[in-house]
């Protein structure tokens, strides 16, 4: 699970059955072949199974993706920050609390928080 969801965070490819599981019925308009132009629902779904399914050797790909051009990836991606307290991602976290997306901004400071308390 793990490895699927950092494939899709390194913008590479995963079997079908996988991306099904992560997306449910909205993953299968990628599986059609046809150009989608920027799939940062993919990220977001990967982020998201990263929420639940967990292991250290993610957390390089999440502090990237804290920092992702589209921001429904940077929110989701705090959100594994706080739910797991990733000390790695302080910097890039603190850094989100001007982001130009008011939910980010949020998410930003939920996960400070997460991070810096006891």
């Amino acid at each position: 699970m793990v490895d699927g969801c950092i494939r899709l965070l390194e913008r590479g490819e995963v079997e079908a059955p996988f991306l099904l599981a992560l997306s449910g019925p909205g993953g299968q308009k990628f599986l059609d072949g046809d150009e989608h132009g920027d799939t940062y629902w993919l990220r977001v779904w990967a982020l998201r199974g990263l929420l639940w399914v967990w292991d250290d050797k993610a957390t390089a790909v999440v502090v990237v993706a804290v920092d992702d051009e589209h921001w429904r990836v940077r929110e989701m991606a705090l959100r594994v920050v706080a739910r797991h307290r990733l000390d790695a991602a302080l910097d890039a976290t603190a850094a989100r609390r001007e982001d130009s997306v008011e939910r980010v901004r949020q998410a930003a400071a939920r996960a400070l928080v997460r991070l810096t308390t006891g």
